[in-house]
């Protein structure tokens, strides 16, 4: 069944570029926008139009309109093709934002209540991205629903998924390791304070969780195929610790680049820093049937990560 459409008014004015007048503000059509982020996510007219279940013709005929609303540019006509306006990247982020908003107001007046209590795991290095934002929303959207979240490694996070002691845990996946569903590719990085020249000492201090951490052994066998000394001179499960030893010139640290903060700066392969690849974030499940409310975490969360997302096959 097709969701109903708000179209909110006087909402996201940073996205409109009118007058004050509030009556020159217009309307922006949620059926609009969800084509256009079907654009985004599927890289082209000709796909979105599937996923919107809509003509080529009647997509292109949306955008139009979309631009005519705004007043802006959303995509630049590139031979056959179109690819998104600087104003059209910057219109995206924006976007989700109006039809999450739709979305949430939506099923808080249309789904069934939602009851029960899902119990929930995250590594410490992704608590800050979930916890304010996202399980915030979802309690607003589902106030009956009680959620009870552990703070764990990842491969903590899995054993307890296969002894049932949780119901969903957003993981770190490295190597197909697991069975689950990725929500979202991540470089793992490099980082220094912005302010210290930390990277420079030999040799080099490195701030990193114990010695069970994926990203500690990615990123100090690194190190060791390039010849580079280090030392662990810090050793803690909690992000924040190593966030602060790296900010204040402590340590440098790998992490996702999701993760980076303001005050820290990614190295580069020319300053004698290795890539060290790529990973992905997502969701595993307890076997057997999920309950209603685990599944509507899941699918918040997923819907909150975007589009980026792939089956992970079993080992």
């Amino acid at each position: 069944m097709t969701k109903p459409l708000i179209n909110p008014t006087n909402v996201f004015y940073d996205i409109i570029n009118f007058s004050d007048d509030a009556a020159m503000i217009p309307n922006l059509d949620i059926d609009q926008l969800k084509t256009f982020l079907a654009i985004a996510d599927t890289g082209s007219f000709t796909r979105a139009a599937d996923e919107v279940s809509k003509t080529q013709s009647a997509v292109s005929m949306q955008m139009k309109r979309l631009e005519d609303a705004i007043g802006r540019s959303l995509f630049v006509r590139d031979g056959r093709g179109s690819r998104f306006s600087r104003d059209g990247e910057r219109f995206v982020e924006q976007a989700r934002k109006l039809v999450a908003m739709n979305d949430e107001i939506v099923a808080t007046f249309t789904r069934p209540e939602l009851t029960g209590t899902v119990r929930f795991g995250t590594p410490d290095d992704y608590a800050d991205l979930v916890l304010p934002e996202v399980l915030g929303r979802f309690a607003r959207s589902h106030p009956q629903v009680t959620v009870d979240v552990e703070c764990l490694p990842s491969e903590r996070l899995t054993e307890k998924i296969r002894r049932a002691e949780i119901d969903l845990a957003l993981v770190t996946f490295f190597n197909n390791e697991s069975e689950g569903e990725v929500l979202r590719r991540e470089e793992l990085v490099w980082v220094t304070s912005s302010r210290h020249s930390t990277h420079t000492l030999d040799p080099l201090p490195i701030a990193t969780a114990d010695s069970g951490c994926s990203w500690r052994r990615i990123a100090t066998a690194a190190l060791d195929s390039v010849g580079h000394r280090y030392r662990v001179a810090y050793t803690s499960p909690n992000r924040n610790a190593i966030d602060a030893a790296v900010m204040q010139g402590l340590a440098v640290a790998a992490m996702a680049e999701i993760c980076v903060r303001p005050g820290m700066r990614v190295l580069r392969p020319d300053e004698g820093f290795p890539r060290l690849g790529a990973f992905g974030i997502g969701l595993v499940r307890r076997h057997g049937m999920p309950t209603p409310a685990a599944e509507a975490l899941a699918r918040h969360i997923r819907d909150s990560f975007g589009a980026d997302r792939t089956v992970v096959a079993a080992a």
